[in-house]
């Protein structure tokens, strides 16, 4: 089995060209196939609200459900890095919430990270966090937990002036000592720019094929999730479809008194249905 990939390893990759892969999990077979396919990275994120929950958004989201998730998902992949997702609320109020909100997901369950949005205006939560001690990844562009004051699920950096602000997010997300960051619905050229500037590695969800590695949600890429797809996912399989039509076969099987066949049934031990027909005749 391979080794779990650390911090230095990513810089290392990043400097070298090697793309790091990055995916979400929120429970524990998924993370199981994960570390089969080989992920470097595992993400918990907050999406598990729609994902899992059938939330409209993240917002819902409380500490204690990504905890209990992340704690599935450590079992599931002892060996793969795993970053854990800072909900709405875990880390705005206040800088000892922020500490104490992302030492949870060390403390708890066994993250090597955590991720947290916002770029200029969290630099303080970032440096509080990275001062404790926990390795940080940034996330700017799209940041779904304040998408109210973005006008919605909107790409951003489409004109000159919001480029520039999600550069000068970024800059101020690596000046603040995050490790990582992660780049949500900008256009690749700003994208690109972004992790040429920087020092640490650049994760993409909808960012284009220039940073150093990609990130996708699970239930979108597996086709599960079926609210709505962005623009960004490929769709590497279709479960939806795939379990809709074996649970569309069981139910006509059962109504037709197809299922269970003898194969499917326990059978008394020699001799004893002898003696049940005798005692139950």
């Amino acid at each position: 089995m391979a080794k779990k990939k650390m911090i230095h390893d990513f810089l290392r990759m990043k400097q070298e060209g090697d793309k790091i892969t990055f995916l979400t999990a929120y429970d524990f077979p998924t993370a199981q196939f994960a570390e089969s396919a080989g992920l470097d990275m595992l993400l918990v994120g907050d999406s598990l609200g729609m994902c899992v929950y059938g939330y409209s958004g993240t917002v819902p989201v409380v500490m204690d459900q990504c905890i209990y998730h992340c704690e599935a998902v450590r079992r599931g992949a002892p060996n793969t890095f795993i970053v854990g997702d800072m909900p709405f609320m875990s880390y705005q109020s206040s800088l000892e919430k922020a500490v104490e909100n992302a030492g949870r997901f060390l403390k708890e369950a066994g993250c090597d990270a955590i991720k947290l949005e916002g770029g200029v205006r969290v630099v303080p939560q970032i440096k509080a966090i990275v001062e404790a001690g926990i390795l940080v990844m940034g996330h700017i562009g799209l940041t779904p937990q304040s998408s109210g004051q973005l006008g919605g699920h909107k790409a951003q950096g489409r004109t000159l002036e919001t480029a520039s602000i999600v550069v000068q997010d970024a800059l101020a997300v690596q000046e603040a000592g995050a490790q990582m960051i992660l780049l949500e619905a900008i256009p690749p050229e700003v994208a690109a720019y972004i992790t040429q500037k920087l020092n640490i590695p650049v994760l993409s969800i909808g960012a284009g094929l220039d940073c150093n590695g990609q990130l996708l949600i699970v239930s979108d890429m597996i086709g599960q999730f079926q609210a709505f797809t962005p623009k960004f996912v490929k769709k590497y399989c279709n479960v939806a479809e795939v379990v809709t039509n074996a649970m569309k076969d069981y139910v006509a099987e059962v109504k037709a008194g197809k299922f269970p066949e003898d194969d499917h049934c326990y059978h008394m031990i020699s001799g004893e249905k002898e003696k049940f027909d005798t005692e139950f005749k």
